[in-house]
């Protein structure tokens, strides 16, 4: 917006770099250029200041697919004015000279032209394709399509505008059809989730049917080492049995015959005693036949008292002293 300075009978304007001042006296342009300042008398001038920056212009599209599909588009054009004079010509630029302010909106109808144009090719790129084609797509046709059309665009080229750059920041469907088109993902991911669960609990399971076999033949394992360990025994008993009975045996016919020894020892022993028993005996018998029989009945005596044990009473008959008696007075 350019600064006006009121004096009596002239007025002063001074305009920034970035405006393009078009200096009009008695219906003839006198004065143009970028940050002008200059004197002017306001009966006979007209003043246009036309910004000759890049602007920023936001937009947000809603627009439908081939298959009807509701479509939202949102980005930013950046253009600029590079013939002023042109623009001027067309579009009301024209500033008061009290204010300095721009007496209609020159710059709402600059944007609301390039608005609608860039609109019109949103359409025209968007209704050709349906809704999982674009969205697949992304931005980079969009943004392309509108910038050359753009740039192609007379009415654009006739009023002295030119665009710098086209961003399209997103193209997104409404919420319920988002959430449409996410259902067969998000239950691809629920599934491959299942399915990865599933593979989870299998493999657990074959871990857990591995282990359940390991301990099984484990288990087999110790019990035919724990049979071979019995049937060893059970052998070694066997040989133990088998050598202690040989054992039994051989000490049994040691034994035997050792008895058989002993008997036969006993036997000589007991033949010699009872030869030498009868040889005593019959020289006894011999000797006893010889000798007198009151000797013989004294030796009995003998006999009889050294085997007899406590005599508490002895008899003596006269039958028995007379013959002791007739032998002692001889």
């Amino acid at each position: 917006m350019a600064e006006i300075k009121r004096y009596p009978f002239f007025r002063h304007l001074r305009a920034e770099p970035t405006n393009h001042v078009l200096g009009y006296r008695n219906g003839t342009l006198r004065r143009e250029g970028a940050g002008q300042a200059f004197w002017f008398r306001a009966i006979n001038t007209a003043i246009a200041e036309v910004p000759i920056d890049d602007r920023e212009l936001p937009f947000l599209f809603h627009v439908r697919s081939a298959d009807f599909q509701a479509l939202t588009v949102q980005g930013v054009i950046t253009f600029r004015v590079v013939d002023p004079q042109r623009v001027a010509r067309r579009i009301d630029f024209a500033v008061d000279l009290d204010s300095g302010r721009w007496t209609q909106t020159p710059l709402e109808q600059l944007a609301g032209l390039v608005m609608q144009l860039a609109q019109q090719f949103v359409i025209d790129e968007l209704v050709k394709r349906d809704v999982r084609r674009i969205l697949a797509d992304g931005v980079a046709p969009i943004r392309a399509h509108i910038a050359a059309g753009l740039a192609a665009e007379p009415a654009l080229q006739d009023l002295g505008i030119e665009v710098v750059a086209v961003r399209v920041a997103a193209v997104a469907p409404t919420a319920e059809l988002e959430k449409a088109l996410q259902q067969p993902t998000r239950e691809a991911i629920q599934q491959d989730a299942d399915q990865a669960t599933f593979q989870r609990r299998a493999q657990a399971v074959e871990k857990e049917r591995a282990i359940a076999e390991n301990e099984l033949q484990n288990r087999i394992e110790l019990a035919r080492r724990e049979e071979e360990l019995v049937g060893r025994e059970g052998a070694n008993q066997r040989k133990r049995a088998e050598e202690q009975a040989a054992a039994a045996m051989v000490e049994a016919q040691g034994a035997d015959e050792r008895q058989a020894l002993a008997a036969a020892r006993k036997a000589v022993t007991i033949d010699e005693v009872q030869g030498a028993q009868l040889r005593i005996d019959a020289e006894r018998a011999k000797i006893d036949a010889e000798m007198p029989a009151d000797v013989l009945l004294a030796l009995a005596l003998r006999e009889l008292a050294g085997n007899l044990g406590k005599v508490e009473h002895l008899t003596v008959t006269p039958d028995m002293l007379t013959p002791v008696l007739a032998r002692l007075a001889k």
